[in-house]
């Protein structure tokens, strides 16, 4: 969204950003070209969505960074793509671990954690292919 001055005809330019502490936001934006002011003020409701949204009001202070807005948008834990630590015991079979080396690198941390989490609530210690199988059955993910 840009807002632009009707007079000139120029993209307005931020000035400045408040927060008064009521859950609302105002932000002043000037012309470059004829001076003139506007400001915006939202009220809780649409400061609670911007926020929600991850909009900064102001423009930026960094560079974007790469894939910022998809990873912006990507809920989940922050180790879901790293190899699953082996815990309790969990063992899997060569022909499972020759298996998983087949799974692309960057979803492979997340692959091993499916079917270890699904071993171990079913109290399975040692993947299989056979359990890999019936995992990608029970989960719903044949043809993945």
């Amino acid at each position: 969204m840009k807002f632009l001055c009707l007079e000139c005809d120029e993209q307005m330019r931020f000035e400045e950003r408040s927060v008064p502490g009521d859950g609302t936001f105002g932000a002043a934006f000037a012309c470059p070209g004829c001076g003139r002011s506007i400001a915006m003020l939202a009220n809780p409701m649409e400061t609670q969505l911007v926020e929600s949204l991850g909009v900064r009001i102001g423009g930026r202070t960094l560079d974007q960074q790469p894939l910022e807005a998809v990873r912006g948008s990507l809920v989940g834990r922050d180790d879901a793509f790293q190899d699953a630590a082996p815990v309790g015991g969990l063992e899997w079979s060569p022909e499972a671990q020759d298996r998983l080396a087949r799974v692309p690198n960057f979803v492979r941390g997340m692959v091993k954690r499916l079917y270890a989490e699904y071993a171990r609530e079913r109290q399975i210690l040692k993947v299989t292919p056979e359990v890999m199988d019936r995992a990608r059955t029970d989960l719903g993910l044949e043809g993945m």
